[in-house]
């Protein structure tokens, strides 16, 4: 018994040495390039994105990972917050609150966006949703913050929990509404520098579009209006929305079909625009951070976002798969150990690729050359991947290659042991 404890400590300090000694090849997960097709459009602004709003495919990229203030751009947070407690039934559409004094102080100051509001008043959070989508109301944002969780502090903490789960590092949020930390009073985070801003990369702004849009997609509804009333008791307060690339608004093109999503200014962060619009079935997300911003009434954000979408309907025709649909070139897949050698695919979701125009040849492959039964049909068994000539397409959430599933159109069984036994000396 002593010399078989003796052997099995030897060996257990023998396998320690090995893994002290023996390097561990650990590769970085990818990252995104910081510019991508930087050089096909010039963009005056200091970072700029476009993406697919589904599958994340990026279309244009300059300076997307660079961190940046995102001002106002920020109430996008606050309002998926906000919807996802309603959806989990925290809070209802009807639920009144009432401005804290900090709120009230905030909503008063005539330097900030906001709808005034007023001591002892009650809003229902509806109102409150439609002031900060729309007039991008300070006051409205925090207000809304208070009633999912409390504190302004705690709906910070929420936010960067949200973040952090959806990849973001969320360090630098701050503000529930996009205000430097100082300009929020009391209800400033803390421990935090005064001038402390919410920082995010136009990357991760993206990210955030993404995810409002696919997750609570009726907020097209509100972000899409122009100008709307803010009803206070008897009192009725105009609100123009500062997206002013809507209908009815001054740099509203029909071409570009935009209905949202949110603009975002303080002086650190210049003028920035996270824009949505579809196209020819599809969707496209676009930011823009660190356009200028000489005057209230400089346009530059709009013009670099009209410039990029431009850029975009011009250079990508988007190919549309239907679900089941079988892919010439890639019809089937070799199956190992199957009573079938092999199998027909198909795509098993409906999607939108966007295909470089006047570029390239696009391709279309199989990430697995085999797979491995049994197999039922509709089930995921390989992936889809694209190129423009040597180039992979790539996404947000997919660097090293955009991949779309691909499913079973039939199904077949495992062979036994002795067919596998078989195969495996005579081959065939």
């Amino acid at each position: 018994m002593y010399l078989k404890k003796k052997a099995k400590a030897i060996i257990l300090i023998f396998i320690s040495l090995l893994i002290l000694v023996v390097p561990v090849d650990v590769k970085a997960a990818p990252e995104l390039p910081d510019n991508y097709n930087k050089n096909e459009v010039n963009i005056d602004a200091k970072a700029a994105i476009a993406i697919d709003s589904k599958t994340g495919q990026l279309l244009y990229g300059k300076n997307i990972n660079k961190q940046l203030p995102i001002a106002s751009m920020t109430k996008l947070v606050t309002v998926y917050l906000t919807l996802k407690a309603i959806d989990q039934n925290k809070i209802n559409w009807d639920t009144k609150v009432t401005p804290t004094q900090q709120i009230f102080a905030v909503a008063s100051n005539r330097e900030y966006s906001n709808v005034p509001l007023r001591m002892k008043h009650t809003y229902t959070i509806r109102q409150l949703y439609q002031a900060t989508l729309i007039e991008s109301a300070n006051g409205a944002a925090m207000m809304l913050a208070q009633a999912v969780s409390g504190s302004q502090v705690a709906f910070v903490k929420q936010m960067r929990q949200q973040l952090n789960k959806w990849g973001i590092k969320s360090d630098q949020i701050y503000t529930t509404c996009g205000l430097p930390n100082k300009s929020v009073g009391n209800d400033g985070y803390p421990d935090a520098d005064k001038n402390a801003e919410n920082m995010l990369s136009a990357k991760e702004m993206a990210i955030i579009g993404q995810h409002l849009i696919q997750d609570f997609p009726e907020v097209l509804k509100t972000t899409n209006i122009a100008k709307m009333n803010f009803i206070d008791q008897k009192m009725a307060i105009p609100m123009s929305n500062f997206n002013w690339m809507l209908k009815g608004m001054p740099q509203y093109r029909k071409r570009f079909k935009i209905d949202g999503l949110k603009t975002g200014t303080t002086d650190a962060a210049g003028a920035c625009f996270i824009a949505t619009a579809r196209h020819q079935g599809g969707r496209i997300i676009t930011v823009i951070m660190g356009a200028k911003h000489l005057t209230n009434t400089d346009p530059a954000r709009f013009i670099q976002t009209g410039k990029l979408l431009d850029y975009v309907y011009q250079n990508y025709q988007p190919l549309v798969f239907q679900r089941n649909e079988v892919i010439i070139g890639h019809t089937n897949v070799e199956v190992h150990n199957g009573e079938a050698r092999q199998i027909n695919i198909g795509m098993k979701n409906k999607s939108l690729i966007w295909v470089p125009q006047n570029g390239p040849k696009f391709k279309v492959g199989l990430k697995a050359k085999v797979v491995e039964a049994p197999i039922k049909e509709g089930q995921r068994i390989n992936y889809y991947y694209f190129k423009a000539g040597k180039n992979k397409i790539i996404s947000l959430q997919q660097p090293n290659g955009l991949l779309l599933p691909a499913q079973a159109l039939q199904s077949t069984n495992k062979v036994n042991f002795l067919i596998r036994f078989w195969r495996w000396l005579f081959g065939g």
